[in-house]
Formats: structure tokens, C-alpha cells, sequence
């Protein structure tokens, strides 16, 4: 089996396509670098197949433990003090004192998790920096000679990365919105939700250029100049539509893909139609904006 080979493998999760290896092999987790040609300074998630995996990984709070309760398996990762003991690779949490965790709702990974009988470190299967893959053929444009083997399970269901949060004692601090948001995470634990950003990076996906197509991205747009590919939201003229009843969720599980799209075509820019901001919202404006910037 290649995980136990130390090489990484590509797999889908709910959320975008992963580049899976052992979260406990510093070779291994040095191999997904190296095929993303990602910095080392940003930490990975570790994904689990069950609660008892992570308690072994990481101190649970009472306020991590609801949160866990609520969300996993699903789109939530939790960040939380990496125990001393867990045997993690040092590369998977870039020398931070806390660890990213997350329990996959997707049974392909799952499985895959199970089988190889350790944590999977696994960040989104493509060139770091460049826009996340929804499906195989993700994958294989952007790391096609990188890796061997890319398991196919169609495109992903949510389609965008998962929620990044850290719970503390009286507050959640939001990291990376997502699927799971900021109002759910309030919901389940009664405390306030505040969206950091001091400039420390955390978590994954906080870079502030990330997510990037190779042309020039311009937000806000109504219509498309002659050089622009114009990916529209609603009833609107453009070349490709997120979402023309205008539903959140169909736009986010759209977005990655219509950028792929976007940038393959013969314009030179692209434009990107307003999005709402509320509920994921949040997520796809985040997303758009550090690809645009």
C-alpha cells in the first residue's frame, strides 16, 4: 500500500480532494511538500477515522468536545494543543504547539484512514498556492507525474475546504470559514464567534494569496470587459454560472470548478460576479478573495 510506503495518495473528502500521506512519517509528510511545493511554515490538517484517534492526538476541551459532538464527522476542523505524546510528524504542525484536526464525513477517506492505521495528514491535492481540485481531473492537471495514484470518486459535495476553528473557554476563534458556519458554530456552543486575523498563520488557508487561478481575478463584477471570462451568480449574461437560482450552497460546491474552467479558457482575466455574504457566504468571499489577491 503506498500510505504505508510513505508516498502520499490522492483521496476525496466531502469538502475538495486531499493528498493523503502518514501524519506520524516526517518522510512522508515531507513527500506531500515537496509534490505541492507548499512552504513549511503552513501547518497540514490531520484527519482521523474516529473520536478515539483524536483524543489521542490532541487535549479536548469541553467546548472542543461539543463542537466535536455537533460537526463530526464533517466539514469542521478543530484546532487544538498538539499532546506530547501523539508521535505526530513536527512537520504537520509547522512548530506550533496546537495541531489541526478534522473527522472526514467522506467514506472513501475514512476507509482509506482505517486501512492504513494512522492519521492522514492531508491538504488539498493540488500546487500550493493554486485553486483547490473538486474532482479527479483536479488533481491530475495540476500534480499529473507528482503522485501515483489518484482515487476517483466523482466530483465532492461541499466544494469548498472545511471550517477552521479554535474553541476556547469563553470564545470560538474562526480561522477559515466554511460549510460549517459562524452562526452554527455560535448555535452549538452558546459563545461568541470571532474571525481572527493577526497575521499568524494557524491553521491552513490563511495565506492571504491562496486558492489562485494563473490569470488576474476581478470581484464585484456586473458584466464582463472583452478580455474577461465572467463567472456569474443568479440571472445574469456570463460565461459560467454558479448558481442561477441563486443558492449558496450550489455556488460554494461550483466555485473551485468554475475557476478551473475560467482559467483553461482563452481570456486573459477573469470576473467574478457579487456573492452575498451571509451564511457560507462567508466562505466563497473569503475564498475570492485571496484568489484575486
Amino acid at each position: 500500500m503506498l500510505i504505508r510506503a510513505g508516498e502520499p495518495v490522492a483521496v476525496p473528502t466531502e469538502t475538495v480532494y486531499g493528498l493523503a500521506a502518514d501524519a506520524t512519517d516526517s518522510n512522508a509528510v515531507a513527500a506531500i511538500y515537496s509534490a505541492k511545493g507548499r512552504p513549511s511554515f503552513n501547518p497540514l490538517i490531520v484527519h482521523v477515522a474516529d473520536r478515539a484517534m483524536a483524543e489521542r492526538l490532541a487535549d479536548f476541551s469541553a467546548v472542543a468536545g461539543v463542537l466535536a459532538d455537533r460537526f463530526w464527522p464533517g466539514p469542521l476542523t478543530l484546532v487544538l494543543p498538539v499532546r506530547s505524546d501523539s508521535g505526530l510528524s513536527p512537520l504537520v504542525t509547522a512548530g506550533l504547539p496546537t495541531v489541526a484536526l478534522r473527522l472526514p464525513a467522506h467514506p472513501a477517506m475514512r476507509a482509506l484512514i482505517r486501512e492504513s492505521g494512522c492519521p492522514l495528514a492531508a491538504p488539498s491535492a493540488n500546487r500550493s498556492g493554486s485553486i483547490s481540485p473538486t474532482c479527479a481531473e483536479h488533481v491530475l492537471a495540476s500534480l499529473g507525474g507528482k503522485i501515483r495514484m489518484i482515487l476517483d470518486e466523482g466530483p465532492t459535495s461541499e466544494g469548498l475546504e472545511s471550517t477552521i476553528a479554535a474553541p476556547e473557554a469563553d470564545r470560538v476563534r474562526l480561522l477559515r470559514p466554511g460549510p460549517v458556519t459562524a452562526a452554527m458554530l455560535e448555535q452549538a456552543t452558546g459563545l461568541p464567534v470571532m474571525m481572527t486575523n493577526d497575521g499568524k498563520i494557524e491553521a491552513p488557508g490563511q495565506l492571504e494569496s491562496h486558492y489562485a487561478p494563473s490569470k488576474p481575478v476581478r470581484l464585484n463584477a456586473l458584466r464582463a470587459d472583452k478580455d474577461e471570462y465572467l463567472i456569474g451568480f443568479g440571472l445574469m449574461p456570463c460565461h459560467i454560472n454558479l448558481s442561477q437560482e441563486a443558492d449558496m450552497r450550489e455556488a460554494a460546491a461550483h466555485l473551485f470548478a468554475a475557476l478551473h474552467v475560467a482559467d483553461a479558457s482563452a481570456a486573459a482575466r477573469i470576473a467574478v460576479a457579487p456573492i452575498p455574504t451571509e451564511g457560507i457566504g462567508a466562505a466563497i468571499n473569503d475564498r475570492l478573495r485571496r484568489a484575486a489577491a
